[in-house]
């Protein structure tokens, strides 16, 4: 049943309403990140079964000094969904070492993981945090915007993963937007692998990612008075082969009612019921040469990681 809400409601309540609402109840990723998310997804990247970080941060570790030759000197490097900029270190050494220091603004949600970022890296670049979502820090990020060098925008970890297959060209358009032509863009994409390594990836053993998982009903339950019994609803993964995602469920253990005060509403679930809180798609290369054609970009160049297939992308606004 649809949900009437106060217009005066964070926008995570009224997505909250519309996700909870609908006949497969949702809840966008990006809610994952508060403060305690941010911290146990760093957890997580720690992890043996996800090796999709390590992947990222290999790749940039052995080639951040060639995609700085590849772009030039630079007036900025922004960053969408930085958390603490940890892997980012070796592509800011890299602008430093060729072509000396330029502006680093990381954006991210997180007000805790920008602030980690700005205590490891302002020793080594001009480091302006800008707290929000993606689209509105970029805007921030290119509103000062001076002529000459290029600006680089990084986008790592296969974050672009978690949209809809259908949203990602219309959403790397909208990144298109923001640029200029000749500026740059690094995409980290992880690639289609193995299924049981998919799936481990997601569903590690010590529980660090159902812990994750099940803290945005602990988000709601803070934020928006919620009364969500967190033990029981259980995390849950799956592989979808048509869309090549993976897939975050939580499962409702028994049927159960939930208020939310904050919407003034209550939801009720059924045993078995769950709740989809993010896909993780996986792609293959031709895929993405055919979104970079498709959104205003030149591929340049393709790096893989063999361990752990995972790209990472180097495209040209043209």
């Amino acid at each position: 049943m649809p949900v009437s809400v106060k217009p005066q409601l964070s926008q995570f309540a009224l997505d909250v309403a519309k996700g909870l609402s609908q006949k497969q109840k949702k809840l966008s990723p990006r809610y994952f990140y508060d403060d305690l998310g941010a911290a146990l997804f760093e957890a997580i990247t720690l992890l043996p079964e996800y090796g999709l970080t390590r992947a990222d941060e290999r790749l940039i570790g052995l080639h951040a000094a060639k995609i700085i030759r590849e772009t030039g000197a630079l007036w900025t490097v922004a960053e969408l969904g930085s958390g603490t900029g940890k892997k980012t270190r070796r592509i800011l050494e890299a602008v430093s070492n060729l072509y000396g220091s330029t502006i680093y603004r990381p954006i991210d949600v997180s007000s805790a993981a920008l602030a980690a970022c700005e205590r490891e890296l302002s020793g080594l670049m001009d480091v302006q945090p800008i707290c929000g979502d993606w689209m509105e820090g970029l805007s921030a990020a290119v509103r000062s915007r001076q002529s000459g060098a290029p600006l680089l925008l990084l986008f790592l970890g296969s974050s672009i993963g978690n949209l809809d297959r259908e949203d990602m060209v219309s959403f790397l358009r909208q990144l298109r937007s923001h640029l200029q032509p000749g500026d740059f863009f690094l995409l980290g994409a992880d690639l289609v692998k193995d299924k049981v390594a998919m799936l481990a990836a997601y569903d590690d053993l010590t529980g660090v990612t159902a812990a994750f998982n099940l803290n945005v009903l602990g988000r709601m339950n803070r934020e928006l008075d919620a009364n969500f019994d967190l033990s029981s609803f259980a995390h849950e993964v799956r592989w979808n082969i048509d869309a090549r995602r993976i897939e975050m469920h939580l499962r409702s253990q028994r049927a159960q009612s939930v208020c939310i005060e904050a919407l003034e509403t209550i939801f009720e679930f059924r045993k078995g019921e769950t709740i989809w809180t993010e896909s993780s798609h996986k792609f293959t290369e031709d895929e993405l040469a055919f979104y970079a054609s498709l959104s205003g970009f030149l591929p340049i160049h393709t790096w893989i990681d063999r361990e752990w297939p995972f790209a990472e992308v180097l495209w040209r606004a043209v």
